[in-house]
């Protein structure tokens, strides 16, 4: 028999690197119990104006300086507290659909072991390495680019994540070859070197004004090593588009349509299409069969983390915090009856703390969808729920499908919304 049709849909959209609060356990990741993105970004810039945010019910979680908090929010409300032990962008995002990592990924704060690094260059034939040492990105560009451009010698480094990361600019090699080299180095990093992921970082410019090309960055993530929500939902033949680079953390896992994209405004942009079913979506098909249609949009927003966090541009942070709200207006009003939106994150990146990396926060969630006005505002604090794979259980909930992973539903009884 064929299965009916459920209109119910679900938006994930995660802004990178949002904490709210340093985590119980910081002090075991280098990160001082002080460490809170939003807000700290808030006091820095004199308040935050986020209106949109507010009403759903952000000021409703925790203190956040021109964020007051509302009386009758419009959304369900809480911090989530990770499990997984990391506080990186795959831990997180694979969190978020149900899968919990036991046992950290390798890091080389270092730099990465002779032998790899000699494998790399006999394998990519490139000639040799510039770098090998953990570094910003935007930094390591500007020291190295110069001889980079004389010598056409990829640049390699790595961060306080589990990343092996190749910059080159793209008049010194080609962006298949940047791919390809990136690809060979995942082939590499096996065994005891398996990083979570290796990024190509391509960039462009002179000396002095380098800009990476955040549209044409790749990241060649190793699988989920076990089944996430995403692939549940893909085997019941439901259609899932991955915006952002959602695509490349699941390594292409569960998701039947994706974009890659170049900026917030991008991914925001294409979001609201999606919702609005204005996406053509036949071109962005990458699973055989791919249904007509998404049950699942799932965006990740990485101008907060890449440009901003790790930056520590706490103004530039605080913009990227205003565009949002200003469209996030737009989203809701064109949420139909069936739509649940998620808003939360998958780690915290404190422009405010000292050094580079991410910080280990609890991230905020926010659910909402239109029929939650029949909800009484009692029932929409949260509080903080022990994992983020309570996201997983709480869309799986709402699209009414069984769900035999971790979490617990945070959503109330469907038979009173929707």
């Amino acid at each position: 028999m064929k299965r009916a049709v459920d209109k119910r849909r679900t938006i994930v959209i995660v802004i990178d690197g949002c904490g709210i609060g340093a985590a119980p356990d910081a002090a075991r990741f280098g990160d001082s119990d002080r460490c809170n993105t939003l807000a700290n970004v808030a006091l820095a810039v004199g308040g935050l104006y986020l209106p949109n945010l507010a009403q759903l019910g952000l000021g409703n979680i925790h203190p956040i300086e021109g964020v007051a908090p509302v009386s009758e929010p419009q959304g369900f409300y809480g911090k989530l507290k990770e499990r997984s032990c990391g506080k990186d962008t795959q831990t997180g995002h694979w969190e978020l659909m149900g899968l919990i990592s036991e046992t950290a990924f390798p890091t080389y704060p270092h730099g990465f072991p002779e032998e790899i690094i000699d494998q790399y260059i006999h394998e990519t034939d490139c000639g040799g390495i510039l770098g090998n040492k953990a570094a910003s990105g935007t930094q390591i560009i500007e020291e190295l680019g110069p001889e980079h451009e004389r010598r056409g010698y990829p640049i390699v480094y790595t961060s306080a994540d589990s990343v092996f990361q190749v910059a080159c600019h793209i008049d010194m090699v080609p962006l298949d070859r940047q791919y390809e080299w990136c690809r060979k180095a995942r082939a590499i990093l096996a065994g005891k070197h398996r990083v979570g992921r290796v990024i190509c970082r391509p960039f462009t410019g002179s000396p002095g004004s380098y800009r990476r090309l955040s549209g044409q960055r790749r990241d060649y993530a190793v699988p989920p090593p076990a089944p996430t929500l995403l692939d549940v939902l893909q085997n019941r033949g439901d259609g899932i588009l991955g915006i952002g680079k959602i695509e490349d953390i699941f390594d292409r896992r569960g998701i039947t349509h994706a974009v890659h994209t170049g900026s917030n405004h991008e991914g925001l942009e294409l979001t609201l299409k999606a919702v609005e079913e204005r996406l053509d979506l036949e071109p962005l098909a990458i699973a055989k069969k791919a249904p007509k249609a998404v049950r699942m949009i799932f965006t990740n927003l990485v101008d907060t983390d890449m440009l901003f966090g790790h930056r520590r541009d706490v103004q530039g942070y605080a913009r990227a915090l205003l565009e949002f709200d200003e469209w996030l207006g737009r989203l809701t009003a064109s949420l139909k009856e069936s739509d649940l939106l998620i808003l939360s994150s998958d780690h915290g990146n404190d422009p405010t703390a000292s050094g580079t990396d991410h910080t280990r926060e609890m991230v905020p969630v926010l659910a909402y969808a239109p029929a939650f006005a029949k909800v009484p505002a009692t029932a929409k604090a949260l509080g903080v729920l022990d994992g983020f794979m309570d996201v997983a259980a709480s869309i799986a909930s709402w699209l009414r499908i069984p769900w035999s992973g971790p979490g617990i539903s945070f959503l109330p009884e469907l038979s009173r919304v929707g």
